[in-house]
């Protein structure tokens, strides 16, 4: 565990909606005993992919529950619907991972590693030096301000070098479009929609360049029935296994659900790095997966997001995951 962390650590040293959502619903089980679920994703292959996939193959008939699915722009939100009782799973990037680890959520089962984060530039600003004094777009407590956080680190900066604009993601797009500001910390596949726009702009740093291992998640809400959550984890641990030995099918399926074209979903998924549910549920007994998320916790620590970095067992359900892969 504490080499997992020490690495994320040296690493620092050294979503949504470019893709058109809806709300939708899943199959139309009864619900069985595990009753009906409500599900919050982002529209994007990370946080849709399952969900399609679980509709198309039938698993939450097949398991005795039934989904309702609404889409959000980040997780943030999700957090704040699980907590007032208005979701009761969601899905969250890596820069929202401080919400589970203060206490607001529980993360159920790790999803993907993503490397889709990223800080652009406009054309002629050609390095995070460059943004000093300059407006920087970033929709806060997300993976955006993660990557905006860790690259200025890299350069020897903080926030109080630049002129951070907190946007919300859809937001971004359109400002940074329009000239409104000089720079975002924003994520693919809305980078893909802003450079439809300004297809000169400029990628100055991006998590697969600075390193380390950056998780999603679903999270439940504190309060959700055990033996619902171990149907529901297993719902998405056999959706994941399918997308994992269907690669371009769990394309096909979550443009589907997303309502837009393969090629744009295909762009998005090669950002992601799928895992097994018997490697997820390895990582899970062995501590990587606690040190992945020791290390994030050090991080948002460091960010101020966080008051002081807990145990990963404190808000990662690894006895669910392991008991619902049983």
């Amino acid at each position: 565990m504490s080499m997992s962390r020490r690495g994320f650590l040296t690493a620092l040293s050294a979503t949504t909606l470019g893709l058109t959502a809806s709300a939708c619903s899943s199959d139309d089980g009864d619900g069985g005993s595990g009753g009906s679920v409500r599900f919050g994703y982002i529209a994007d292959y990370n946080g849709a992919s399952l969900l399609a996939i679980a509709d198309q193959q039938g698993l939450w008939k097949k398991h005795g529950v039934s989904a309702s699915y609404k889409a959000f722009v980040n997780g943030p939100i999700q957090i704040q619907a699980l907590g007032s009782g208005d979701l009761d799973y969601g899905y969250i990037g890596p820069g929202a991972m401080w919400l589970p680890a203060s206490g607001r959520s529980k993360i159920v089962a790790v999803n993907t590693l993503t490397y889709a984060d990223h800080v652009i530039t406009r054309p002629g600003i050609s390095s995070i030096a460059d943004l000093r004094g300059k407006k920087v777009g970033v929709p806060e407590g997300t993976s955006g301000e993660m990557i905006l956080n860790l690259a200025l680190r890299e350069a020897g900066m903080t926030m109080d070098d630049i002129k951070k604009v907190a946007m919300d993601p859809p937001t971004v797009v359109s400002a940074f479009s329009s000239g409104q500001i000089d720079g975002a910390g924003i994520f693919y596949p809305l980078i893909d929609t802003i450079r439809k726009k300004v297809p000169d702009l400029v990628e100055v740093a991006s998590t697969e360049k600075i390193g380390g291992n950056f998780p999603t998640a679903f999270v439940a809400g504190n309060k959700v029935d055990r033996a619902t959550e171990v149907k529901v984890v297993r719902v998405l641990q056999e959706a994941n296994d399918w997308r994992a030995a269907h690669p371009e099918e769990s394309i096909t399926a979550a443009a589907k659900l997303l309502k837009v074209p393969a090629a744009t979903v295909k762009a998005d998924a090669s950002h992601v790095r799928t895992l097994t549910t018997a490697d997820l549920v390895a990582k899970t007994k062995d501590g990587t997966i606690a040190g992945w998320l020791d290390g994030m916790s050090d991080f948002f620590v460091s960010t101020g997001q966080l008051d002081k970095a807990p145990e990963a067992d404190s808000f990662y359900a690894a006895d669910v995951y392991t008991e619902a892969a049983a």
